[in-house]
């Protein structure tokens, strides 16, 4: 059967990688997590103090981006691929409030998004690749067969990822988690690099209140009916 390339768009908790990662399993394709990465690029950055409340020392960090190695390790326990960082596992590390604070600022970074999106190239080569961030669509496959964007009010994604949150035990406040939800949406919606847009060839989900069983039967309706198209 032939393979095809899946992009999926959309604002910051939309539940884009839980469905990207699901589908990716069912079709037996490759997932790859892009905000992992950027999450990940964001954390090194935090790490070695580049960034933090105060300022962003953009320069010295640019030059350091060589520093930075990022691979996806299959666990099979999990069933999913972990990112590393520099050979350490930071899949728990980067989900936290204290780097999504940080992420949409590093990730508007041209020199950050030039190196990401050259790798992301080189993994989706092949196809049989499911693809979820903000600019797949766009910048990194505009090609690809199959294209969607996800999308909810603000308020309904802030309170997914607070429940998320406090899941793994993180002590939050709602309207903090609303708060970054809401910069983040700015800053990824207003930077000059490949802004938040949808492609004009995607189909658009609003998944406010779809179960994620139902969100992953229309997604898989969407893959059966384009790969029909292609035979």
């Amino acid at each position: 059967m032939q393979k095809i390339t899946i992009a999926i768009d959309g604002f910051s908790s939309t539940g884009k990688s839980t469905i990207a990662k699901r589908l990716a399993n069912y079709l037996s394709y490759t997932y790859v997590d892009s905000g992992a990465m950027y999450r990940a690029v964001t954390l090194y950055a935090m790490q070695e103090d580049f960034i933090n409340e105060d300022f962003f020392n953009v320069n010295d960090f640019v030059l350091e981006l060589h520093k930075i190695n990022l691979e996806f390790q299959f666990n099979h326990e999990l069933g999913y691929s972990e990112m590393f960082l520099n050979g350490i596992n930071v899949e728990k590390a980067i989900r936290t409030l204290d780097v999504s604070s940080f992420v949409s600022t590093v990730s508007a970074v041209p020199e950050v998004r030039y190196q990401l999106v050259k790798m992301q190239h080189e993994i989706g080569k092949g196809k049989g690749i499911v693809m979820d961030g903000r600019d797949i669509g766009t910048v990194v496959f505009p090609t690809a067969e199959l294209k969607i964007f996800m999308t909810a009010p603000a308020e309904i994604r802030a309170k997914r990822r607070f429940h998320e949150l406090l899941e793994r035990g993180e002590e939050v406040i709602f309207e903090d988690v609303l708060q970054n939800v809401n910069e983040r949406d700015y800053i990824d919606s207003n930077r000059k690099d490949s802004p938040l847009r949808m492609a004009e060839d995607a189909i658009e989900i609003d998944n406010s209140e779809l179960s994620e069983e139902e969100q992953f039967s229309k997604v898989l309706q969407l893959v059966n009916m384009t790969l029909e198209d292609l035979e």
